[in-house]
C-alpha cells in the first residue's frame, strides 16, 4: 500500500440510556462531550463523541446510545477492549476516584512497561487505563473531574478478538502499514510506530470464542487516521482493487470515512483528521448544542423531539470549569 496510517481516529460503540453515558463519559472518565450530533443513519437517536478539549483524533470514542437497546454479545470479530493512556503512578488515584462512584476496577501488570486498570462502563463495555513507561506528550482536558495531572491523555489501544489471527494480521500489516512488536502465546501487538500510545493494536486469538454479536455494550468499529481526503481516496482505491469491500467516501461532518471489514469479522474505518470539532461551533462551546448536518436540518424540530432529553454537566464548559477551580 502506498498509504500509511497514522495510528487510531476514534472508537465507536453501542450504549444504552444517553443520560448514563454522558454522566459516565464526563464525570466519571474524565473526558468531554466534544460533539451532540445524531446518528446520520438513524437521527431518532443520538451520536455522541468524547474527547480532549477539541475532540483531537486519537482521543476519541463515539457513541449511538438507543434507549432500551439489548445487550450485545462479547466474541471475536470484535475490538473487545478500549485502552486510554493515563500517567505512570496514577493508576491508585483512578481506582479510588471509580469507587467513590460505585465502579468497580482491578490493576493489573502484564509487564515492567505497561500497567493496567480494567473496568466496566454503564452498559458493561470493557474500558483499560494504560499507565506506560512509553511518554504520552498529548495534553489532556483538565476537568473539575479528574484534575490534568491524572487525566486521560487520548486512546492507548484497541484489542481484536479473532478465531484466526493470519487474515486480520495481513490487513494491519500490508494494507494499513502496521507492524508486528511483539508476539506471546497467541497476543500480538502492532503499532504504526514504535508502540507509542494512540498507535497500538492487540490482536489476541481466541479459537473457542463465539461470534460477538453488536449491541448493547459492545464497540461498533475502531478508526484509524489519515490526514486528509485526498489520502483517504487513494487508500480506498487500493483497498477495492485488494479485494476489499471498502464503501464510498462518506461525509461524517467533522471528518470524512471509509469501511471495510477486516478477514476476522471487525468493522475497520479510515478516517480523516479534518476539518475538525469547531467548524460548527466555537472551541469553547463544543458539545452543548444539538449539531446536525445541512441535510437534516430542516427536520430539526421533529429530530429534537425524537431524541432523547439530556442534561449536559457542568464542567464540560470551560467557562464553569474556570469557577471551581
Amino acid at each position: 500500500m502506498t498509504a500509511r496510517t497514522e495510528g487510531l481516529h476514534h472508537v465507536t460503540a453501542i450504549a444504552g440510556d444517553p443520560q448514563k453515558n454522558i454522566d459516565f463519559y464526563i464525570r466519571g472518565l474524565g473526558l468531554r462531550l466534544v460533539k451532540k450530533t445524531v446518528n446520520f443513519d438513524d437521527p431518532g437517536t443520538y451520536h455522541l463523541y468524547y474527547g480532549d478539549e477539541s475532540g483531537r483524533p486519537g482521543s476519541l470514542l463515539t457513541f449511538f446510545p438507543w434507549q432500551g437497546i439489548r445487550s450485545g454479545r462479547v466474541g471475536s470479530g470484535q475490538s473487545t477492549t478500549t485502552a486510554f493512556s493515563v500517567p505512570q503512578g496514577t493508576l491508585g488515584w483512578w481506582q479510588e476516584h471509580f469507587k467513590a462512584i460505585d465502579v468497580e476496577s482491578t490493576i493489573s501488570r502484564a509487564s515492567s512497561e505497561e500497567e493496567r486498570l480494567s473496568l466496566r462502563d454503564p452498559d458493561g463495555l470493557q474500558i483499560d487505563l494504560v499507565a506506560s513507561s512509553l511518554a504520552d506528550p498529548r495534553d489532556p482536558w483538565d476537568s473539575k473531574s479528574v484534575p490534568a495531572e491524572y487525566a486521560v491523555r487520548g486512546q492507548h489501544s484497541s484489542v481484536l478478538t479473532v478465531q484466526d489471527p493470519t487474515g486480520t494480521l495481513e490487513t494491519l500489516t500490508t494494507d494499513l502499514g502496521m507492524r508486528i512488536l511483539s508476539e506471546k502465546d497467541g497476543r500480538y501487538r502492532l503499532s504504526t510506530h514504535d508502540g507509542e500510545p494512540g498507535t497500538v493494536v492487540d490482536v489476541v486469538t481466541d479459537t473457542r470464542s463465539e461470534r460477538g454479536l453488536v449491541a448493547g455494550g459492545t464497540v461498533h468499529h475502531i478508526a484509524f487516521r489519515v490526514p486528509d481526503q485526498a489520502t483517504q481516496e487513494v487508500w480506498r482505491q487500493e483497498l477495492a482493487e485488494r479485494g476489499y469491500g471498502v464503501t464510498a467516501i462518506l461525509d461524517r461532518q467533522y471528518f470524512t470515512s471509509i469501511y471495510f471489514r477486516e478477514p476476522g469479522g471487525t468493522l475497520l474505518e479510515i478516517a480523516t483528521d479534518t476539518p475538525g470539532f469547531d467548524i460548527d461551533e466555537p472551541l469553547l462551546e463544543l458539545g452543548r448544542s444539538l449539531k446536525l448536518p445541512p441535510w437534516l436540518e430542516p427536520n430539526r424540530e421533529a429530530i429534537s423531539h425524537a431524541v432523547a432529553k439530556i442534561d449536559l454537566p457542568g464542567e464540560n464548559n470551560p467557562a464553569v470549569q474556570a469557577f471551581f477551580k
